[in-house]
Parts: C-alpha cells; sequence; structure tokens
C-alpha cells in the first residue's frame, strides 16, 4: 500500500532545503548568500486505523489531519446497545 491518507490524499511531496551564509544587511554585512541546495521529502504522518467505510469496519491508511477533523470514523468495540429488552424482543417471548 502506499503512503497515502485515504480520506485527504495527503502523500510524500519534495521540496528543498536551503543553506546560507553569510550575514544580513541590516547588521553590516553584505546580504546573505545561497551555499547549498538539497533535495528533501515531505512526509504527511500517516497511521493505520480501522475505520467505518461503506458500512463495514476496514484498515485503512489516514492522516491524523483526518483523524483530528473528524473524517475517521471508528467502529464500535462493544455491542453496548444488546440489552436484555432487545434479547427478549428478537426471541418473541
Amino acid at each position: 500500500m502506499p503512503r497515502v491518507c485515504h480520506f485527504t490524499g495527503a502523500r510524500t511531496s519534495t521540496g528543498r532545503k536551503i543553506r546560507y551564509r553569510g550575514r544580513p544587511k541590516y547588521q553590516g554585512g553584505i546580504g546573505l548568500k545561497i551555499s547549498g541546495l538539497s533535495r528533501r521529502k515531505f512526509k504527511p504522518n500517516i497511521q493505520r486505523v480501522t475505520a467505518v467505510v461503506d458500512g463495514k469496519p476496514t484498515r485503512i491508511k489516514a492522516s491524523t489531519r483526518a483523524i483530528r477533523n473528524g473524517l475517521v470514523v471508528k467502529p464500535l468495540k462493544r455491542k453496548y446497545g444488546y440489552t436484555r429488552k432487545l434479547k427478549e424482543m428478537a426471541t418473541g417471548s
């Protein structure tokens, strides 16, 4: 499975890391000079979670931003709504 969020589509993106050298002009220097450019990757914080997708609990990959914003609906761990009254109605007595 790729490193992609199921809900937001967040994936690894690329960029550059810039290294500067010198003294800024406002401090009396001749300005900052770029002394190095290197490639880097920005990786989203992807977590494997169990979420309800199409009415069924499924293991998916979701970014923490999607989890925090409430896009991920987690299934119930137990059937708390299953009470004695419901059991009696199911048996028909």
